[in-house]
């Protein structure tokens, strides 16, 4: 690419011109830098591998940890990364201070969803927990708070939907069919088609590589917000409610509230060190930090659903 743009900026100085005039420059083919073309491989090859990693765990150990999974920054971690190299550390810490104000879309999500979900099937139930984050975001796009507010009122608002949960989860178990004493589990699940876990992939591919694309018109707060969709939650929570009734989708909701706790600890150290240590250092500290909270927040769940299995509310 570079010895084609030399040829290029040779053939105008031989013509008479000079390369560096603003007319002949606009005339020279545009080349993508190495940067740039790493930075798409990267995303294409990344971005679906992590997707993929974790659809094959959510199946592994249910809806309620799939919830759960789903709250590490599988989509908005490498669209952070992507951005601090496409835009630099300081755009990129701007964007994640946005993306931990987008915690709080994400909490009308879950609930907006969960109640939809109660009197609606999963494509309605869809569209209005979409409908809710998307009026959320709108909202707090205008409001932008000093880091560590932003933290813990985030904190405060998952403890809160938490609690809003609970009465979506009993209502749910009351509207689903008694399991044999035999069943722990739902009776009947049907496998994923062929095409789920390829579809998967490829929608949170073209996501991370759109929201990057046009994160510059969006500013990097906005970015950061969007950042936060529930795409891949929306699946799961859609899938669950197809298969399994409300129960199922609430308990896949309620996971990624837990797991939510984490993803805020990880954006919250992303934008308080990426100005200072780099990218490296900062979303390796940011990772670390994510993963203590996140099985901290894990042994929390499965304590919760173990008791509710004793007191026959299973399959959460």
């Amino acid at each position: 690419m570079t010895g084609l743009k030399s040829i290029a900026i040779g053939e105008a100085t031989l013509c008479g011109f000079s390369p560096f005039d603003p007319c002949v420059g606009s005339l020279l083919p545009r080349f993508p830098s190495e940067k740039s073309a790493m930075s798409l491989a990267l995303k294409i090859i990344l971005t679906p591998t992590l997707i993929g990693l974790a659809s094959l765990a959510g199946r592994r150990w249910g809806p309620a940890v799939s919830g759960w999974l789903v709250g590490l920054p599988f989509t908005s971690g490498p669209v952070a990364f992507f951005l601090a190299l496409d835009h630099g550390t300081t755009f990129a810490a701007a964007a994640a201070t946005g993306t931990l104000t987008g915690t709080f879309s994400e909490v009308f999500f879950c609930l907006a969803y969960g109640w939809c979900a109660l009197l609606f099937p999963w494509p309605v139930a869809a569209l209005s927990g979409g409908a809710a984050f998307l009026l959320a975001t709108f909202a707090l796009r205008y409001l932008t708070l000093p880091l560590v507010p932003t933290f813990l009122f985030a904190v405060v608002a998952l403890t809160i939907g938490l609690r809003l949960m609970r009465p979506i989860i009993d209502r749910a178990k009351r509207a689903t069919p008694a399991k044999t004493p035999h069943s722990s589990e739902p009776s009947s699940i049907n496998k994923p088609p062929s095409w789920d876990l390829p579809a998967r992939m490829v929608i949170s591919t073209v996501f991370v590589v759109l929201l990057t694309a046009v994160a510059s018109a969006l500013g990097p707060h906005l970015a950061g917000l969007l950042a936060t969709f529930p795409l891949y939650a929306t699946i799961l929570a859609a899938f669950a409610h197809q298969q399994q009734g409300s129960l199922a989708a609430a308990g896949v909701l309620r996971g990624l509230l837990f797991g939510l706790f984490a993803f805020a600890s990880f954006f919250l150290a992303l934008a308080a060190l990426l100005p200072r240590v780099g990218i490296a250092p900062s979303f390796m500290a940011a990772t670390a930090l994510c993963l203590v909270v996140q099985f901290g927040a894990l042994w929390v769940l499965r304590r919760m659903m173990r008791a509710e299995r004793a007191g026959g509310l299973a399959g959460v």
